[in-house]
């Protein structure tokens, strides 16, 4: 079951409104139990082609349907606006070619993400609302604040996967941040990049994320990071991914944490 209605931000900069989507298993109304929650970013994206931007969505509610995984999974609409996504997902100021000098809001993103967001999930729904069930995720610049949120908001996400992640917006300001940010244990953080991503000729994102992937595991997370052969820059190639980074986050190699079991069936 997926509830979605509209809701605005306050303190970011567009007073349109923008949905908000609640992905609940089909068993919630009967039982009794409680959940963990992935939240993610370009909610428009991840559940309805009918939404998405391009026509193709993440087929993020087929992948539950099929996996019968008990987790709720709450997705934000990002800015419709303009350029508006860019500034609210990037946690520092940068510059991109053909436009004008960018403002990061991405602080004022996450505040709001696990402010009054995460406040009103646990307060409506039955959440595992404590860090270690509590997981952020998302593609491109919603990669990049994911990368930001499961550093400088670790408190909160015990996990995250940073899909595609447009870590050159993020800057020697989002190196610095990785490298002295001691993480908390657990901390299970999942990169990866298609190859089909790259610019002719240019290395340079493969070498970005490793070096992300080395400051995060250096800081205390455990990391795995992906190179995936022939991947383009979409949600169709990242709807492949699924499986996998879910996996990762919520099933540890060590089994030394419950794995999720039950009915999770959804519509």
């Amino acid at each position: 079951m997926i509830r979605v209605k509209h809701i605005q931000i306050p303190g970011l900069p567009t007073k349109k409104p923008r949905r908000l989507y609640v992905c609940l298993p089909r068993d919630y109304a009967r039982s009794e139990r409680r959940y963990p929650v992935l939240y993610m970013f370009d909610g428009h994206n991840v559940f309805y082609d009918s939404h998405a931007t391009y026509g193709k969505s993440w087929g993020m509610k087929e992948y539950l349907r099929k996996s019968s995984l008990p987790i709720i999974v709450v997705a934000v609409e990002c800015n419709p606006e303009g350029n508006r996504r860019l500034n609210e997902y990037a946690p520092f100021d940068f510059d991109y070619d053909g436009m004008d000098h960018m403002e990061g809001l991405g602080k004022a993103t996450m505040d709001w993400f696990t402010g009054p967001l995460k406040e009103q999930i646990d307060r409506e729904y039955r959440t595992l609302p404590d860090r270690a069930n509590t997981l952020i995720a998302g593609s491109s610049f919603g990669g990049l604040i994911t990368l930001y949120a499961v550093t400088a908001y670790n408190e909160f996400y015990g996990g995250a996967a940073a899909i595609s992640p447009s870590i050159w917006a993020g800057g020697w300001d989002l190196r610095a941040l990785m490298a002295e940010t001691p993480l908390r244990s657990p901390t299970r953080v999942y990169l990866d990049l298609g190859t089909g991503e790259l610019p002719p000729g240019d290395r340079a994102p493969l070498a970005e994320l490793f070096e992300a992937a080395a400051a995060l595991s250096s800081a205390g997370a455990e990391v795995a990071a992906r190179v995936v052969p022939g991947a383009v820059h979409n949600e169709a190639a990242w709807e492949k991914r699924i499986p996998i980074f879910m996996d990762y986050l919520l099933h540890p190699a060590d089994g030394s944490e419950e794995q999720l079991q039950g009915e999770g069936y959804y519509d």
